[in-house]
């Protein structure tokens, strides 16, 4: 049946069924989290538990997976309190807890946002390679300075744990700031081996819509992303400016230590990425965990916004990202900001969408006399086509010329896509009347339907030349299936292509009117002619 299609009938419909794949693919079938093991009631001392040292860069391993890092019970060691956020450090010297106190990151059954798994390695979570000595770091507390710490809008606080081990005693000093980040030094006594680590990604499953794991950012600006359940072996970088354990929203990061820091990511029992720095004697770095903000990344480190990761098309992504946020500035509103943006691209766009156009029409002009062509000649598949593009080429029509600018507007629409599926700005943000998140699907899915039926009408006033009744309907079936993808999907995004329809109706509607008057003019040409010839 393929066969039977144009070029440019093919091209539309594989970008269709490539857009329908991406977006649907990610939607029915989204990253899993990592398994939860069930919690147990708190007791005063960190129990035991059974862990084999970490293999570190310079330490050989028979497994190729990273041992199981179950959850530790300890009762919580202090307490941060901040504006944004209550951060919990636990008896082991780990940060056991972070929730978000914005009413804008809570879930869907409006519990708060917990930004640290329930199972696995926990953020500075040490881990010695000597068996014995990590054996009896497992079963010693830290000791603190404060148990409770309310931190001022810009405010910011130092604590320092210590814990004593067998001829060794860690200490930990820790300065946390009202913004999420903090400072970090660790001191050993005696020089030992030991593996820091970063710690696992929220488990926010509701909003896994995307990739989620980790990344590493290191070198000349080269980005490692390694996601849930497709770790394989062990891989170690050097030159690294940060990791990132990341989920749609959210991350914990690590940054600002020595270049020269081994930073290893491994694969735990489920594949997931497991991502450790091998520490010194004293070791400092910053740190950072919650909301993927552009602003309050740049804010503490520009080098932080890296940990905002859009996909394959992030080059393109980028860019839109930044001209959202400056027309959000100027607007005050991130709805009114996507149509801005919208705006903006439809005009950067035009050109190429203008010309596709027009070639689709005068195609559709000359598509009876190609048929009387192609009758003529169909013996002759060789002199069959010599003859039609010498048609093609007589009346200045492309028969690709609906293709190119297709293909050059799907990096900047798998761009947006990231975009406005990866903004944890516009959680949260209302736009108008019932549309009161930008970040969650429609309540009332208006928009959706408004998509569809505006795609359906763009799809209904933009010529074609089906000869194949199938062929219609399979075309006449994508605005139904898009509607379908889209009505889980945010809102912010729905309302990009939405407008985005609305646009290419227009401007389909102005080529339309363009060739209707030059068909008139052509035609009372041929009636004065006739006219003439009787005179």
């Amino acid at each position: 049946m393929l066969e039977k299609f144009t070029p440019n009938q093919r091209l539309i419909v594989a970008v269709a069924l490539s857009f329908v794949f991406f977006i649907g693919y990610t939607t029915l079938f989204p990253p899993q989290a990592p398994n939860s093991e069930s919690n147990t009631t708190e007791v005063s001392a960190a129990k035991e538990v059974s862990l084999k040292p970490t293999a570190t860069a310079t330490q050989e391993t028979n497994s190729s997976t990273v041992s199981d890092i179950k959850t530790v019970t300890t009762d919580t060691l202090t307490t941060i309190t901040a504006k944004e956020f209550t951060l919990k450090i636990d008896t082991l010297g780990r940060v056991s807890s972070v929730v978000l106190s914005n009413a804008k990151h809570n879930g869907k059954d409006g519990k708060l946002s917990e930004l640290i798994a329930s199972s696995g390695a926990k953020p500075l979570q040490i881990r010695f390679a000597d068996a014995a000595l990590n054996d009896a770091a497992a079963k010693t507390p830290y000791t603190t300075d404060a148990t409770n710490i309310a931190l001022g809008e810009n405010g910011k606080t130092t604590l320092v744990l210590s814990q004593n081990l067998p001829e060794l005693t860690v200490t930990k000093t820790l300065t946390f700031y009202a913004d999420g980040h903090y400072d970090a030094k660790i001191a050993l006594s005696t020089e030992k081996r030991y593996s820091l680590y970063l710690g696992q990604h929220p488990e926010i499953i509701e909003q896994m819509m995307t990739v989620v794991g980790g990344m590493i950012y290191s070198g000349d600006n080269l980005t490692t992303i390694f996601e849930d359940g497709d770790v394989e072996g062990r891989s170690l970088f050097s030159d690294v400016h940060l990791v990132s354990a990341f989920d749609q929203y959210y991350a914990t990061i690590f940054y600002g230590f020595d270049k020269a820091t081994q930073v290893t990511v491994e694969r735990d029992m489920n594949n997931n990425p497991v991502t450790y720095l091998e520490g010194t004697n004293n070791f400092t770095f910053n740190g950072y965990i919650g909301p993927k903000e552009y602003k309050t990344l740049e804010s503490i480190d520009p080098v932080l916004v890296n940990a905002i990761e859009f996909g394959f098309f992030t080059f393109v992504a980028a860019p839109i990202f930044k001209v959202l946020m400056w027309l959000h500035g100027l607007l005050g509103n991130w709805g009114w900001a996507i149509i801005g943006l919208t705006v903006l691209i439809r005009i950067f766009l035009y050109p190429l969408t203008h010309k596709g156009m027009v070639s689709m029409q005068k195609i559709k002009d000359i598509a009876p006399r190609i048929k009387e062509v192609q009758e003529k000649y169909k013996g002759d598949p060789a002199r069959m086509n010599a003859a039609v593009m010498e048609m093609y080429k007589k009346h200045g029509a492309n028969p690709l010329g609906g293709c190119l600018p297709l293909i050059l507007q799907i990096p900047v629409f798998f761009a947006i896509y990231r975009v406005l599926l990866n903004a944890v700005e516009l959680q949260g943000a209302p736009w108008i009347l019932w549309v009161t998140d930008l970040s969650r699907m429609d309540p009332y899915y208006i928009l959706p339907i408004l998509m569809g039926a505006t795609m359906y009408y763009q799809q209904k006033i933009t010529p074609s030349n089906f000869t194949d009744p199938l062929q219609e309907k399979i075309f006449k079936f994508l605005p139904l299936i898009f509607m379908f993808f889209f009505i889980t999907f945010p809102a912010g995004l729905v309302l990009y292509w939405f407008v985005n329809n609305l646009f290419s109706i227009a401007q389909q509607y102005l080529v339309n009117k363009q060739f209707e008057a030059a068909r008139a003019v052509r035609h009372e040409a041929h009636l004065a002619e006739k006219h003439h010839e009787k005179d």
